[in-house]
């Protein structure tokens, strides 16, 4: 009970408020995204499976994906208050990982980017845009640049439930 005691009075000494639930409009912000999906390249070829789902009241978002190849991966979507912006974390049956965090992107759309690390060395700028469709289907882009952002890599996948 004393950790507990520590943690909530902070470094500052003042106390810091938990809120009571996870239900402010900040953490909707994905909902668009929660469901079951059938995912394809935008010319319908099947790129794999995608369970999306709110976790821990609310609180945030596990992603659950496979795909056509049987390769999976995980990711964990929390709200963090202090900076006001989603963050992710990515992990893979293949052991890569990603770490990413909300930035402004398109109107309509979530956007988080991130540096990932190359194997060897290095890294590379990584951004996913989710844009819901008038359909309720999900469109996300994934791109990768190497170059620091002045040319991008994408990848695109439609969702449809």
């Amino acid at each position: 009970m004393r950790w507990l005691v520590l943690v909530l009075m902070g470094t500052a000494g003042g106390p810091y408020t938990v809120p009571e639930s996870c239900s402010g409009a900040e953490y909707h912000a994905l909902d668009f995204w929660l469901g079951d999906w059938k995912v394809t390249s935008p010319e319908g070829e099947k790129q794999g499976t995608n369970h999306i789902q709110a976790i821990l009241g609310g609180c945030a978002i596990r992603e659950q994906w496979t795909d056509v190849m049987g390769g999976q991966g995980e990711s964990f979507f929390y709200y963090d208050r202090s900076l006001a912006r989603w963050k992710q974390v990515w992990v893979t049956s293949r052991g890569t990982w990603k770490e990413k965090t909300q930035v402004d992107g398109p109107s309509g759309a979530v956007r988080f980017q991130g540096q990932v690390p190359r194997p060897k060395g290095g890294t590379v700028l990584d951004r996913t845009t989710l844009t819901p469709l008038p359909d309720g289907g999900v469109r996300q882009v994934i791109e990768v640049s190497a170059d620091g952002g002045k040319t991008w890599q994408p990848w695109e996948g439609i969702y449809r439930h």
